[in-house]
């Protein structure tokens, strides 16, 4: 498949790449953007989109509201000047989005991006797409799947997809050569947390790294309660039983998921421990929502929108201008929800998981 250059020959390495690694009030650097190209998706899942909010009649974003590929380059240039090496995309669900190899090309081809991976339900990742994927450059890739039998998986994601139409997703990506594919399942008590073992046995040994999400208070839709909650220490309590594992350090600081590695050599395991362990004093990410707005908080309620930067006339444009902003918004950060969430006495909105992705 043959792309076109991006704006600006983003697809030649531009070389100004300055050393300005920005921090926040907190003294954390800028390294990870991940970007939502499209609020869309073809699952319904009851943590994320219930359909009683999702339903026939809910207005997604029209398309000229969408951050064309040209503007998201554009802002993806000026977080590498900060320091961003990692990229990853989002939705939604990102396959949706007609084209994805081409924003891929652009941004592989831009200084300072040393990763990029993509976070998909994967019933849309055929053999020729996951090829295409590859080829334009993406690296890695994070699939989501909640139980291994159908019955529990349906009743996840509300749409009857089975759980065979993800494995057969995950299968392509592997024979098309991606060096990481992890396996990502949010747990859920009394929704699927009877399917950690049966998970963690099937993903063991097949080199597919299985990483357990605690079920977290993003957005206002999913009738979040502690109660719901399974911690990393049941979840590993449940899985050391009878595949015992034994902890290993993070592969870099900020890691988002605590690592196990089973006894008997079988791969690892990972546990996101957002609820119980909160890891915010080494947060590092930004997220750029679809419609061009930067969150510095998944649990944020509002973004710092930079349409108005973006979409000044051709004569107008001024990168200088979308540097400072972004300068401003990430110096004047200071989000820690996750280790003050208990503190807090009044309840505010927050922006939903599939406007600015995982």
């Amino acid at each position: 498949m043959v792309f076109s250059k991006g704006p600006d020959n983003v697809a030649e390495k531009h070389g100004n790449v300055s050393a300005d690694n920005v921090v926040d009030k907190l003294h954390r650097p800028l390294r990870d953007l991940r970007v939502s190209v499209t609020d869309r998706c073809n699952f319904r899942c009851v943590y994320c989109m219930p359909k009683s909010v999702f339903d026939n009649n809910y207005k997604f974003l029209p398309r000229k509201d969408l951050l064309s590929f040209e503007e998201i380059v554009r802002v993806v240039k000026v977080a590498a000047d900060f320091g961003v090496t990692k990229i990853r995309l989002t939705g939604g669900e990102p396959l949706i989005r007609n084209d994805l190899e081409q924003l891929i090309e652009w941004i592989a081809g831009v200084n300072g991006i040393k990763d990029i991976s993509l976070t998909t339900n994967a019933t849309l990742l055929t053999k020729k797409r996951a090829d295409s994927l590859r080829s334009a450059g993406l690296q890695r890739l994070n699939v989501s799947l909640d139980a291994i039998d159908d019955e529990t998986f349906m009743r996840v994601n509300d749409v009857g997809v089975s759980v065979q139409q993800v494995l057969e997703g995950i299968e392509n990506a592997s024979t098309a050569g991606f060096k990481s594919i992890k396996v990502n399942m949010v747990v859920k008590k009394g929704l699927n947390d009877h399917s950690i073992l049966p998970m963690a046995k099937f993903f063991h040994g097949t080199g597919q790294i299985l990483r357990f999400i605690e079920f977290m208070d993003v957005g206002n839709s999913n009738e979040w309660n502690m109660s719901h909650v399974v911690t990393s220490k049941e979840i590993a309590d449940r899985i050391n039983a009878e595949l015992p594992i034994e902890a290993i350090e993070a592969n870099y600081r900020g890691e988002v998921a605590k690592r196990w590695r089973y006894a008997d050599g079988g791969g690892e395991v990972g546990i996101i421990t957002s609820v119980s362990e909160p890891f915010c004093g080494d947060c590092s990410r930004a997220r750029l929502s679809a419609t061009g707005s930067i969150y510095t908080c998944l649990f944020a309620s509002s973004g710092h929108d930079l349409r108005p930067i973006l979409r000044l006339s051709e004569q107008e444009q001024d990168d200088n201008a979308l540097r400072d902003e972004f300068r401003r918004i990430w110096s004047g950060r200071e989000d820690r929800y996750s280790e003050t969430r208990t503190q807090v006495s009044v309840i505010r909105p927050k922006v939903e998981m599939s406007f600015i992705g995982g």
